[in-house]
C-alpha cells in the first residue's frame, strides 16, 4: 500500500482552513461595527479576502463612513480596509 500526503489536484489542501480564517475576520469586523457606538452599520456588509476588508453598504453620514474604516482597521489581522459605503 502506498501512503501520498494529502492533496487536490496535486495542490495542497488549505482551502478550509483560509475558509475559517475569512469568517473569522468578518465576524470579528462586522461584530465590532455593531456595537461601534455613532455607527449605524446595519445596512454595511464585510466581506473578507485574505487580511483585507471591503465594507460595502450606505450609511447617513461621512462621518460614519470614516468611523467604519477606522473600527475595521482597529480588528487584529486586517491589513487594508476597502470601504465602498455609500452616503445616503
Amino acid at each position: 500500500m502506498v501512503f501520498k500526503a494529502a492533496t487536490f489536484h496535486g495542490a495542497e489542501l488549505y482551502l478550509e482552513s483560509e475558509q475559517v480564517r475569512r469568517s473569522a475576520l468578518e465576524s470579528a469586523v462586522a461584530n465590532a461595527l455593531a456595537v461601534a457606538g455613532g455607527i449605524d452599520a446595519s445596512d454595511v456588509t464585510v466581506t473578507a479576502a485574505g487580511q483585507e476588508i471591503r465594507l460595502d453598504g450606505s450609511v447617513a453620514t461621512y462621518g460614519e463612513v470614516r468611523g467604519a474604516t477606522a473600527v475595521a482597521e482597529s480588528i487584529p489581522g486586517v491589513r487594508l480596509v476597502r470601504n465602498r459605503i455609500a452616503v445616503g
